[in-house]
């Protein structure tokens, strides 16, 4: 009976350090992952004279009459804008340096 106990909870042991493992683990994915992420979606801020005529066009074309207030750009040349419409809403839009929308 004691061996049965003994091997009873040096089995609870095992499990429970390889549970604890698998956590650590999966949070230091999950911590990648995320900084990944946050590397992928760093915008800096540009002059709004500085963005492609091409969005400057597609924005027209698609939003007669915006405005764009404050424009970013990150590694991959892809432009955060900020755009203020004539209906007095505002919308966040994105697009590449040619002018094609992106859906982030």
């Amino acid at each position: 009976m004691k061996n049965l106990m003994f091997a009873a909870v040096l089995s609870l042991g095992t499990m429970t350090a390889f549970a604890q493992e698998e956590e650590t683990v999966v949070e230091e994915v999950a911590t990648e992952v995320t900084e990944v992420a946050e590397a992928q979606d760093t915008y800096a801020e540009v002059a709004v004279e500085e963005v492609p005529a091409a969005i400057s066009e597609a924005l027209e074309a698609a939003h007669p009459g915006a405005t764009i207030s404050q424009a970013y750009m990150n590694e991959e040349a892809e432009y955060k804008l900020e755009v203020a419409k004539e209906d007095g809403e505002t919308a966040e839009l994105y697009a590449d340096a040619e002018g094609n929308w992106i859906e982030k």
